[in-house]
C-alpha cells in the first residue's frame, strides 16, 4: 500500500478578489519507506504541498490518501488526531519547547496525542535517545545543545510516536555543512531502522543528492519525477 497518492491535488488560496493558485492538478504516489525531495524555487508550492500532506491545510480539489486514509475531507479536530497518530514534524528552526528538557521534548508527543502509560512513554523515549546518540542529553535543556544535537531530537520527537511518515521542512538550513550531513545520514539510518517515510521540502542539495525520487515543482504545478543521485533505488 502507498503511503501518500495524491490524484490531481488542488490548493487556492483567495484575497479578495484574487485567486492564487498554489497547487495546480498534482499527481503522484509515494511508496513506503522512500527518501523523497520536493524541490522547486521560493513560490513553487512545495511547502504547501507538505502541509497537505500533513493535513495541516486542507487540499482545495483532488484527492489526498496518507497512510491508507482518505483525507481529503477531514475536519480540524479529525486531522488533528490522524496529523498525532500517523505523522511526524520536522522543521528547519527545529521547534523545540524550551522550558522542557531533551527528553520531556521527545516525550511531549506521547503526552499530548497518545497519552501513554508513564512507563510505557520513559521506555520509548529512552529508545529514541539512543537511537539518536543523545542518551547522555536527555536532563539537558535546548539552550544547553548545539544545532545539530537540537536537530537530533527534533529527528527523534518525529518518530516517537511509531510514526510511518516524517514531513521535513528545511531541515538542514541551519546546520553547518558538517552537521548537516551527519542529520542527512541519521535520518536515512533511521529509515532504514524504522521503515519511515521522509518527504523533504527542500533548496538544500545535500538533502536532495540523498534523495531516491525528486519531486521538481515551479508555479504549482508538477515539472518531473526522477529517481535520485543517492539511496540504492
Amino acid at each position: 500500500m502507498s503511503i501518500v497518492v495524491a490524484r490531481q491535488l488542488c490548493k487556492d488560496y483567495v484575497a479578495g478578489d484574487i485567486v492564487v493558485k498554489a497547487v495546480r492538478e498534482v499527481s503522484f504516489t509515494i511508496e513506503p519507506a522512500s527518501f523523497v525531495s520536493f524541490v522547486g524555487p521560493s513560490g513553487s508550492g512545495k511547502t504547501t504541498l507538505l502541509n497537505m500532506i500533513g493535513c495541516l491545510d486542507p487540499p482545495s480539489s483532488g484527492s489526498l490518501e496518507v497512510a491508507g486514509k482518505d483525507v481529503t475531507g477531514l475536519n480540524s479536530n479529525k486531522s488533528a488526531i490522524f496529523r498525532g497518530e500517523n505523522i511526524g514534524f520536522i522543521f528547519q528552526d527545529f521547534n523545540l519547547i524550551p522550558v522542557l528538557t531533551v527528553f520531556e521534548n521527545i516525550e511531549y508527543p506521547l503526552i499530548m496525542v497518545q497519552n501513554w502509560p508513564v512507563q510505557k512513554r520513559k521506555k520509548q523515549v529512552e529508545k529514541m535517545l539512543e537511537a539518536v546518540g543523545m542518551t547522555d542529553q536527555g536532563h539537558k535543556y535546548p539552550n544547553q545543545i548545539s544545532g545539530g544535537q537540537k536537530q537530533r531530537v527534533a529527528v527523534a520527537r518525529a518518530l516517537v510516536t511509531n510514526a510511518k511518515l516524517v514531513l521535513a521542512d528545511e531541515p538542514t538550513a541551519n546546520l553547518d555543512r558538517k552537521t548537516a550531513s551527519r542529520i542527512i545520514d541519521l535520518m536515512k539510518a533511521m529509515r532504514d531502522e524504522f521503515s519511515t517515510t521522509f518527504i523533504f521540502s527542500t533548496h538544500d542539495q545535500r538533502v536532495v543528492k540523498n534523495a531516491e525520487i525528486i519531486f521538481r515543482l515551479e508555479d504549482g504545478e508538477l515539472q518531473t519525477e526522477s529517481n535520485g543521485q543517492g539511496g540504492d533505488s
